[in-house]
């Protein structure tokens, strides 16, 4: 299979001044999937202009007719299942059935707090999204769910017509531990990782590549452990937080070695983000492009 190439697209440009063209312009580059971030707001960018995901995306569906569109990624920390599901199944509709769900179990940041809740432990966010995941899977598969869990409840949710995709739209679940890959494996068609969040600061890219060959053997057993091929599985790396950090987008031909890497560890897909100005991803645009042009065709 070929390598695919996607871009994630960072919610912080008002539609009229510069949101919309980054989206028309990555269907002309070429991407796979153009994804966004799912936060309410989000480190250095908390004080600025940030916009919601799923209106971002539903905007992106109307003046987009090939890319795929998804988040990466939705996690329970403020959504519920229930109302997820609606929107999801809007946006697949409106889009024509080019949505895919990044999902993970969220983290710390400020999307813990904004609700007004105190933040959950690691423990609480693994148990929250063992009981997400399943039920977001209902929900989207089956014309009416109740379900009382611990954290989630559904009393008749009707979800007609569906997903424009069947049985549903695709999940790409993100995960680096035991639990989470276990979702992948059971719910997933896609598993994502960002790498080693240990490594980001004082790691090299070597160890970066150990440590996701580490995770990708560890996806590999627990495939076999639930009956699932692993060659069914898509999986993704989101760039950008390896401690190569932005080396791989300086030129094409750095690129092409860094994918070409991740390639030889099973990765069907890299996303790379959108160049911001003043930002830990300020890339040189033409470069940029020149990658989304050149590169698929040098990694097949």
């Amino acid at each position: 299979m070929s390598l695919r190439l996607s871009t994630v697209i960072l919610p912080y440009r008002r539609w009229h001044e510069g949101g919309r063209s980054a989206w028309t312009r990555a269907e002309q580059l070429g991407f796979h999937t153009a994804y966004t971030y799912d936060h309410l707001s989000w480190r250095t960018f908390r004080d600025g202009p940030w916009f919601g995901a799923v209106p971002t995306l539903t905007a992106a569906a109307s003046v987009t007719d090939r890319l795929r569109l998804g988040t990466l990624v939705t996690s329970p920390n403020f959504r519920h299942p229930v109302t997820l599901a609606k929107e999801l199944i809007s946006l697949d509709d409106i889009s024509g059935g080019r949505v895919t769900l990044g999902i993970g179990a969220g983290g710390s940041g400020f999307d813990a707090t904004a609700l007004g809740q105190e933040p959950w432990t690691p423990r609480e966010r693994a148990d929250r999204f063992a009981e997400f995941v399943p039920l977001l899977d209902r929900l989207l598969s089956e014309d009416a769910v109740s379900y009382e869990g611990d954290f989630y409840s559904a009393h008749e949710a009707r979800n007609i017509p569906g997903c424009v995709q069947r049985p549903r739209l695709p999940f790409a679940v993100a995960a680096t531990g035991p639990r989470g890959m276990r979702l992948a494996a059971r719910f997933g068609q896609a598993w994502v990782t960002t790498g080693d969040p240990k490594l980001y600061e004082n790691g090299t890219p070597e160890q970066s590549i150990q440590a996701i060959r580490g995770q990708a053997e560890r996806l590999d057993d627990i495939c076999a452990e639930v009956g699932r091929d692993m060659t069914d599985l898509d999986r993704v790396l989101l760039t950008g937080f390896t401690p190569d950090r932005v080396a791989p987008l300086q030129s094409l031909n750095a690129f092409v070695d860094f994918a070409g890497r991740h390639a030889e560890l099973g990765f069907t897909e890299i996303v790379i983000h959108w160049p911001i100005p003043d930002s830990p991803f300020a890339t040189d645009e033409k470069v940029f492009e020149q990658i989304a042009m050149e590169a698929p065709a040098q990694l097949r």
